[in-house]
């Protein structure tokens, strides 16, 4: 005789109703202020408050229809016997291993598809501030998700690094006694062309070196602790470079910084730059085009380094040390020299993606290099996917991409009124982003990654079987 599954009970569209009704009050005593209310001056210089009911009602209107779904969704579901879950199909496999490799493709052919469908004026944009912006984001993803994702180290000041490698290409490019001492060795002109592929090394090494810096005072805390005082050397960095201002500059930062050239050509307009040498008409597009190549063979070095390191025994360390620090001891590895290794890596990566930074630019400042930026890049790990690849490069086109895509909606203005700018929401669509992948996906995009050793044959690892939901 089978057994009838018991039946579904009713679904309480009352109780619904009203949680879905509090959840929308309490946006509304959130964001009646926030939103609801928009300071302006008047000609007599008077500030005046132009209400925004429009723009409050869609929100909380939002808010409301969201609550109630999500209530809704749950309230099918409850009673349900959830499944052990099951290891991955190798179709996920396929799809980090693979999608990877057809999206480093499609970025060779990227700047040649913008350029032949907006032509060389309107492909600057899209080169420059999705292409390179975003490929700038994925190099210091891949960089921190071996500190995060394979150390299982929790650092909220890798932008300290960042900001080390765009300060010392800054310094050493900018540096008057260098500029001397380079034209009395190698003659004038060396120097300016040269700079940027001589201080990418050093601005690397000295990242490294301030990791393992870090690293010291760091050996023995984990998890908050190690997250608090990570906090504190990022914050530590900016303000030196804020108040030593005879070494940074401070606030007005570093100015006329060289750009690169291809190798040795410069990308100007003289007899001697890289339009004339290859007689070709002088367009900006041709150095926007070489930028967006230097910044992707940086990311894609930074992806096979951590790629490879994973499968020696290194990497194999810093998986165990994520796992459990006290198996890992008693396993004889050596914690501190493991620890140092994934800071300093780590770093050396942040800080190659900190120079190319400042040479892109050509001018820093300690604006740059703000605590958001780390929230920025510890969210685009997380959010993609602990030690993978993929996930961070989809979590980067999403949170970069993405705001950057807020630019264009124009749009939106003739609902929203001629002032309303879509890019001030973007902390608000970041927040709700954040908020729906921890209730869907709270182990990131990509929770399944290939082991690192295996016996006999490769097998997807569940995400529920490892530690912390990453394996």
């Amino acid at each position: 005789m089978m057994m009838e599954a018991p039946a579904r009970e009713p679904v309480n569209f009352a109780g619904l109703l009203k949680d879905a009704v509090l959840a929308a009050a309490i946006a509304f005593g959130l964001f009646s202020l926030l939103l609801g209310l928009k300071t302006d001056q008047t000609l007599n210089n008077q500030m005046v408050l132009v209400p925004r009911p429009g723009l409050l009602a869609t929100v909380v209107g939002l808010v409301f229809v969201g609550r109630f779904l999500i209530g809704y969704w749950q309230a099918i579901n409850a009673g349900k016997i959830k499944k052990r879950k099951a290891a991955a199909t190798p179709l996920a496999l396929k799809i980090e291993k693979y999608g990877t490799a057809a999206f480093v493709g499609f970025l060779f052919v990227y700047p040649m598809m913008v350029l032949g469908t907006a032509g060389p004026s309107g492909a600057i944009k899209w080169i420059d501030n999705f292409g390179i912006q975003i490929l700038i984001y994925i190099m210091l993803g891949w960089g921190l998700n071996i500190v995060v994702g394979l150390a299982g180290l929790l650092d909220l000041g890798y932008v300290a690094f960042y900001a080390v490698g765009a300060y010392s290409y800054a310094l050493l490019a900018t540096s008057e006694p260098v500029k001397e001492f380079m034209a009395g060795l190698v003659g004038p002109t060396f120097w300016p062309l040269w700079a940027f592929w001589i201080c990418l090394p050093v601005a690397g090494i000295l990242a490294a070196f301030w990791g393992v810096l870090l690293g010291f005072p760091v050996l023995r805390l984990r998890g908050d602790y190690l997250a608090i005082v990570t906090l504190a050397f990022g914050e530590i960095i900016r303000l030196v470079l804020i108040n030593w201002v005879e070494f940074s500059g401070g606030y007005a930062g570093i100015s006329s910084i060289p750009r690169p050239s291809f190798f040795g050509v410069p990308f100007n307009a003289t007899e001697s730059g890289f339009a004339a040498t290859f007689g070709l008409e002088f367009t900006p597009i041709y150095r926007t085009i070489f930028l967006f190549y230097v910044i992707l063979v940086l990311a894609l070095i930074t992806a096979v380094v951590s790629t490879r390191l994973r499968r020696l025994p290194v990497g194999r360390a810093w998986e165990a040390l994520r796992e459990d620090e006290i198996a890992c001891r008693s396993l004889g590895i050596n914690t501190v020299n493991t620890k140092l290794t994934a800071f300093a890596i780590g770093a050396m990566f942040g800080g190659f993606a900190g120079a190319f930074f400042a040479a892109r630019q050509g001018f820093i400042s300690p604006e740059s290099f703000v605590f958001l930026e780390s929230a920025q890049i510890l969210a685009i790990v997380v959010l993609g996917g602990m030690g993978s690849l993929l996930g961070v490069v989809i979590a980067s086109i999403m949170l970069v991409g993405g705001v950057e895509l807020l630019r264009e909606l124009d749009f939106l203005k003739a609902y929203f009124g001629d002032n309303f700018d879509p890019a001030q929401y973007r902390m608000l669509i970041f927040g709700a982003c954040m908020v729906l992948m921890m209730l869907w996906k709270p182990r990131g995009l990509i929770s399944v990654r290939e082991p690192s050793v295996f016996l006999k044959e490769k097998k997807a690892v569940s995400s529920d079987l490892v530690k912390e939901g990453h394996g």
